[in-house]
């Protein structure tokens, strides 16, 4: 049927339409007359009364208008109330997911690793100490060898730390006499490893007198053919060194985590709240230790709210983040402790089983949402933690008010997760991955001392509160994921991902998704089953689904 004049639309706008003289130009004027918005604002998507609890695939977030290029999206975020990262982007601490190497390359890609306790505390903290030693200006304090050390210790050395030069001095101690450098090259392929480095290292050095700026020593190193520059006082002896992949490392990777006026890397590490736990604390403040998480499923106890006061009081100058918690009553008693950052999600893991075993937990969209938005009165940050199974996923978690998000699955099939990858029984390329509820990682012997027949408790047992359990209830499962090659590649695509995310929305940063989010800017859309259909692979007989190049 025609439209005439008079005609009415279904939300009440008159269509007054002569279409023969109707003006394309006069539809911006034409959209005011509308009563309302297309989509949704945030309350109204979340009402729970009208929709129940969300999340991320029960809805859509609607486009906005783009007047920028993706590459100019800002996705600068804080993680705690004093630290922010370039990266909003996190690894979990979970056993298969991280330790030291990926600790260290979700820092140089922006984000932040949180190194896993599921281990003892002197192994925990060397693997914090590795990330911290991973990249320096002047390395105040280098691992220094003395004239009586062999080449095979030497290579022991290597193999531990991840670099291979060495100074070596008369003491073999910081402050005394240079008198050479051992390199990779020397002690590599030598085949006496009982000889003294003495007789393999380098005595042809160049170095930089102590009171040179960094400036001036790396255009001393850069224009050098040496990898080490030792920088010595007017006697010759050393008092730091300057490491020339230290260089590269600035080159190739510009958004890499550091604190301000630092060229270390930050430093994430997981503890538990029981008192041997203190003990661990610790051994990482000492190892250089930047951000610690409290790892509990349940966050609001006792137990984590006297610890994060013991913290605070302690150490002052390092940062907290609570958790997890998924409401706002949670939120409010880690925050008066004196939580610098929180941690959102409980049940929502992809190994995990809280919810269906325990019957306790929340949707993470509706998490999110209610406990950053009450955090936020308070300058706290806020994780999103668990569910996130592919960018979409990362861009709903902010979008919820999360400054950052949390993954475990999604990176445990990286090479720099612990363990080796295997193929399974369909001829496809895994890694092994469990949650640390899972009765394997509860059981785990190599664990802090845990084990089922042991009645010291580990990351698993303690995470849960099942210490001293005669029967262990598992919360997590134990199972395999599809190997997705290096983090410096697969991180890259994800932050690719994000930015033309919000190039679409039209939000040209984190701080103004969040602000649009919050003003009603930014329209939701709730998602059917049918919808989620849609909008997914249909219709295919078979497809590839590569993700990036």
């Amino acid at each position: 049927m025609p439209i005439t004049n008079g005609d009415v639309a279904s939300n009440g706008v008159p269509l007054n339409r002569d279409l023969e003289k109707l003006d394309w130009r006069n539809a911006l004027e034409v959209l005011k007359e509308y009563k309302s918005r297309d989509g949704l604002d945030v309350h109204d998507l979340l009402d729970s009364k009208k929709n129940g609890a969300l999340t991320y695939n029960d809805f859509l977030i609607q486009p906005g208008y783009i007047g920028f290029a993706a590459s100019e999206v800002a996705l600068d975020s804080p993680i705690t109330k004093r630290i922010s990262l370039k990266t909003p982007l996190l690894s979990s601490p979970m056993d298969t997911v991280t330790e030291e190497n990926m600790a260290i390359h979700m820092a140089l890609l922006g984000g932040l690793g949180v190194i896993h306790h599921n281990c003892s505390a002197e192994d925990q903290a060397d693997m914090v100490r590795k990330v911290k030693r991973y990249e320096n200006g002047f390395i105040s304090e280098p691992l220094v060898l003395s004239q009586k050390t062999t080449v095979a210790e030497a290579k022991e050395l290597k193999d531990k730390w991840g670099f291979g030069g060495f100074p070596v001095t008369e003491t073999g101690q910081l402050k005394s006499k240079l008198i050479g450098i051992v390199t990779t090259r020397d002690i590599q392929f030598h085949p006496q490893p009982e000889d003294l480095v003495t007789e393999v290292m380098s005595k042809d050095l160049i170095t930089a007198p102590a009171g040179t700026t960094l400036l001036e020593a790396n255009e001393v190193l850069r224009k050098s053919r040496k990898g080490k520059l030792p920088i010595v006082d007017k006697d010759g002896n050393l008092v730091s060194l300057l490491s020339r992949s230290d260089l590269l490392k600035n080159l190739n990777y510009p958004l890499a985590s550091k604190l301000p006026h630092s060229k270390q890397l930050i430093a994430a590490a997981a503890i538990g709240t029981r008192p041997d736990d203190k003990n661990r604390l610790q051994k990482l403040v000492e190892a250089g230790l930047d951000i610690v998480i409290l790892d509990s499923s349940q966050g609001n106890s006792l137990y984590q709210i006297e610890m994060v006061k013991y913290i605070k009081q302690t150490y002052p100058d390092l940062d907290v983040i609570a958790g997890n918690v998924v409401t706002r009553e949670q939120a409010a008693n880690l925050i008066a402790a004196g939580a610098d950052g929180l941690r959102i999600g409980m049940g929502s893991g992809s190994a995990c089983i809280t919810q269906e075993v325990m019957a306790v937990g929340r949707p993470q969209a509706a998490a999110v949402f209610s406990v950053s938005s009450f955090a936020a009165r308070f300058g706290v940050p806020c994780i999103a933690d668990g569910g996130i199974q592919n960018v979409g996923h990362i861009v709903k978690g902010l979008a919820m008010g999360a400054s950052t998000v949390m993954m475990g699955g999604l990176l445990a099939g990286t090479t720099e997760s612990p363990g080796t990858s295997f193929v399974n029984r369909e001829g496809k390329l895994v890694k092994a991955y469990r949650g640390m509820g899972s009765i394997d990682a509860m059981e785990d012997k190599k664990a802090g001392g845990g084990g089922k027949d042991s009645k010291a408790s580990n990351a698993g047992t303690a995470r849960y509160f099942s210490e001293g359990d005669r029967l262990l209830v598992a919360q997590g499962v134990s199972g395999s994921v599809l190997d997705r090659g290096s983090v410096t590649k697969f991180v890259p695509y994800l932050i690719a991902g994000l930015q033309h995310s919000l190039q679409d929305i039209g939000s040209k940063s984190l701080v103004e998704l969040r602000e649009d989010v919050g003003r009603g800017k930014v329209r939701f859309e709730l998602r059917s089953v049918s919808a989620q259909a849609e909008g997914n692979v249909h219709g295919l007989d078979s497809f590839d689904k590569k993700l990036y190049s």
